[in-house]
């Protein structure tokens, strides 16, 4: 079927601002659909007298039109005329009689897309008339914004390119709440979830025939919050944008859109939603953040205090051997806390590993080196892992780096690498597969991992923690290759 930019790109008249337009359109034309209570398609001309549709939207406030979908077909005969007038005049034309879809009457209008100018494309609105009932003043005031909106496409004022993308959580839609302003920013109207988010946030009495800007400026002058910039150009519609008015009460979302004619605003419309709840889990995840952080930045501390009192007592203890198992035992140490102290500046339970590794061997090859010059390398990536990989996957490459650096190099330096690679198996675990090399003087006659040294038997351990395996394997050009799998836990729920 192919997406929208799909469809237009296979248009050989359109230019890349042509494009850009319709997307605009496309990514705001929900606004429409909900004040019309009309199923949206947009029709492009692909060549000859054809027209294809290549977007449609359906309302969230009314009853639809079509249940199929009509993304991808072309147009019908009748249909055709009507797009090929509105495309030649730049007007919005609507057909005079209902027509029938499936037993329902149905309205249609065709609205011509204009950019500088030129008629680039056409908009249908098809509206279900099956209710047979008197409309209210909302929907009389919903339909007036949508015929306003639907002129400034005609003319090319709508979308607008300076209007804000990307906005918050919680931006404000037509079910939520609207405001007509007046062209001095009075209401005119406000729908009844408008008017009770006003309330919640502290105003007494009526809405309509108010100020808007000026009823902001009260409520956030008698809660003694800060004025946002925006907020004066969103209340009083003069320009294309959203702001956010917080009291001790509540908080609302406001997106104003100004309304022309001709290039001169009569008005504006704009959309109020209350997120006060929304914001009030926002904070309450701000705040668990924040306190994960500060865990973690305590741990790290703390890690970092016993490695000291470790090293210090190390330097106290006349045994040899006592203070090579303290120093080790310290190593270790620090080495957790390295992750504790990563995981200190982010906001979850993972990490981007590389730069711990990176680290991590730069400061074992330092400590474990004297006279002797050992170069280091660190290859391939790591990725984000999930702290308790982290902190095992930390200690297991500390302890072979170690022990290459110790065993293998002490005598006459050389060279450490590690490499690292994430891969994914059949049942779609992810797996990381991590090689230490060096060009030492190799493995030692009868080695066995089991009756080796304490530091081998931790990394043994915390292998087969990961549901990994391990290898030692001698190199035939001298040294020693170690590699080692791990079965990392997802790093998203």
């Amino acid at each position: 079927m192919g997406t929208l930019a799909d469809h237009l790109r296979a248009v050989p008249t359109f230019e890349r601002p042509d494009i850009e337009w319709l997307h605009l359109l496309v990514g705001d034309w929900q606004l429409i659909a909900d004040l019309s209570f009309s199923d949206l398609i947009l029709w492009v001309p692909s060549g000859g007298e054809e027209w294809l549709a290549v977007a449609h939207v359906r309302p969230n406030t009314g009853a639809m039109v079509f249940y199929d979908d009509i993304v991808g077909s072309t147009a019908s005969s009748g249909r055709r005329a009507v797009l090929d007038e509105a495309l030649r005049t730049q007007r919005v034309l609507a057909k005079p009689a209902p027509t029938y879809r499936e037993d329902t009457a149905v309205r249609e209008e065709a609205v011509p897309v204009v950019r500088d100018g030129r008629c680039i494309a056409v908009m249908t609105r098809h509206t279900n008339l099956s209710s047979g009932r008197t409309p209210g003043r909302l929907e009389v005031v919903y339909r007036g914004l949508a015929d306003a909106l639907a002129a400034m496409i005609a003319a090319g004022e709508f979308p607008s390119p300076s209007a804000p993308t990307g906005a918050r959580r919680g931006a404000p839609r037509v079910g939520d709440g609207v405001i007509q302003l007046t062209a001095e920013g009075v209401v005119s109207y406000a729908s009844p979830n408008a008017v009770s988010a006003i309330h919640r946030l502290g105003h007494v009495g009526d809405v309509v025939g108010e100020s808007l800007p000026r009823v902001a400026a009260d409520l956030l002058s008698s809660a003694g919050s800060a004025v946002d910039e925006s907020l004066a150009v969103v209340t009083t519609g003069r320009a294309p944008w959203w702001s956010e008015l917080e009291t001790r009460a509540a908080t609302v979302t406001l997106r104003a859109i100004p309304l022309t004619v001709g290039g001169v605003r009569t008005g504006a419309l704009v959309l109020v939603r209350d997120v006060s709840e929304l914001r009030r889990r926002e904070q309450e995840l701000i705040t668990k953040d924040a306190t994960i952080r500060e865990i973690h930045h305590r741990v790290k501390n703390n890690l970092q205090t016993v490695a000291a009192l470790l090293r210090l007592q190390a330097r106290r203890v006349p045994d040899p051997t006592a203070q090579s198992a303290l120093a080790e035992a310290g190593r270790r140490v620090g080495t957790i806390a390295l992750v504790h102290e990563t995981l200190s500046h982010g906001f979850d339970e993972t990490v981007e590993f590389d730069e711990i590794a990176l680290q991590g061997l730069r400061a074992v090859i330092e400590v474990a080196t004297s006279e002797q010059y050992v170069e280091s390398a660190l290859t391939g990536t790591f990725g984000r892992l999930r702290a308790e990989d982290a902190t095992s996957i930390a200690m297991v490459m500390s302890e072979l780096v170690q022990n290459a650096v110790e065993h293998g190099l002490a005598e006459h330096g050389g060279r450490v690498a590690v490499h690292a690679e994430r891969s994914v198996d059949a049942h779609g675990a992810e797996i990381l597969t991590v090689t230490v090399t060096d060009n030492g003087r190799g493995l030692p006659t009868g080695f066995r991992p089991g009756l080796a040294g304490l530091g081998t038997r931790i990394v043994t351990s915390l292998v087969q923690d990961l549901s990994g395996r391990i290898r030692w394997e001698p190199l035939a050009t001298g040294g020693t290759r170690v590699e080692f799998v791990a079965v990392l836990r997802a790093t998203r729920p």
